[in-house]
């Protein structure tokens, strides 16, 4: 198991650094000077030219990718060019906002997507195998944008049960919190876990057809006992790698559903400092960003490993 770590660790290496070199040239393509930017009404040359000193904005391209890269290893991703804090304190403040939103998403698609799945291919051409497939079909083709609003029509105007908006922090009041999260959370998840569901069904009918369950069933094992300790343990693997790929849906859906419901997390900060040219913000974030979603990966990969260690090698 180290020597796997030490592996997929190399390997991570290289990739972060292809990723941190892709995230800073496409930044210099967008239109706009960071200098004017933060220069604001004052067009003073002599005060541009002092900002383009003092940023290293004059220096040669590799430069100033060489300093941007030296902060970001010291975790120093700049300053906001609108507001004059620290990038590292905005990403303080938002990311446990997202980590939560995200986590309850997860959680939501897994609790709804693997069970739908499993019931649909036990009980394959019935009416609940029809029905996970509706929702699947459902889930896959429903825009985030319009289930959102719809939600806060039913439950925030008609019943008047959710806030529509807003975000209270889980320290502060974990009941306002949930209430305040959940609409959004089930908006995330609601994608993911039609994935989920459809591709746990097709494994469970590959692995409920194979000789092994065939065998554990003639051996006059309980069906219960065959789906639950000999086929959801093999048609779950490929599961927890589908999972993982899927975060990386669950974090670009949350750009757009954190605009919808208000909250102050990731994606809204991302989408203001966009707006607003506040390039040191959106380095920070899209870097952020790209070594938590490699992060989950390697993570799915050692549970991967942990599940079949036949692949260990």
């Amino acid at each position: 198991m180290l020597n796997f770590l030490a592996r997929r660790i190399a390997q991570i290496i290289p990739t972060l650094f292809f990723v941190s070199v892709l995230i800073f040239s496409l930044q210099q393509l967008l239109p706009g000077d960071p200098a004017l930017v933060m220069a604001g009404e004052e067009r003073d040359p002599a005060v541009i030219a002092q900002i383009r000193q003092q940023y290293r904005l004059d220096q040669p391209l590799p430069v100033q990718y060489a300093y941007w890269a030296k902060g970001v290893l010291s975790g120093d991703f700049g300053e906001s060019l609108r507001i004059k804090v620290p990038v590292r304190e905005l990403i303080a403040q938002k990311l446990p906002v997202t980590l939560q939103l995200g986590s309850m998403a997860i959680i939501i698609a897994f609790l709804i997507g693997i069970p739908a799945g499993i019931v649909a291919a036990v009980k394959k051409g019935t009416a609940w195998d029809y029905g996970a497939n509706f929702f699947a079909l459902w889930g896959i083709s429903t825009p985030n944008f319009w289930l959102g609003i719809m939600l806060i029509f039913l439950f925030s105007i008609k019943l008047g049960w959710l806030p529509a908006s807003g975000y209270v922090p889980l320290t502060e009041n974990w009941r306002a919190s949930l209430a305040a999260t959940i609409m959004p959370a089930f908006v995330l998840g609601n994608a993911i876990a039609a994935v989920l569901m459809r591709h746990t069904r097709s494994a469970m009918l590959q692995v409920l057809e194979s000789d092994y369950v065939r065998t554990a069933r003639a051996k006059g094992l309980s069906e219960r006992s065959v789906i639950l300790k000999h086929a959801m343990r093999n048609a779950l693997t490929p599961i927890i790698t589908l999972g993982a790929l899927e975060l990386g849906t669950l974090l670009s859906g949350a750009v757009l559903t954190e605009q919808i419901f208000s909250i102050p997390g990731f994606g809204k900060l991302i989408v203001d400092a966009v707006f607003n040219r506040d390039y040191a913000v959106v380095q920070g974030v899209v870097m952020v960003t790209a070594t938590v979603y490699i992060t989950l990966n390697l993570v799915a990969d050692i549970a991967y490993i942990l599940v079949n260690p036949r692949l260990r090698g």
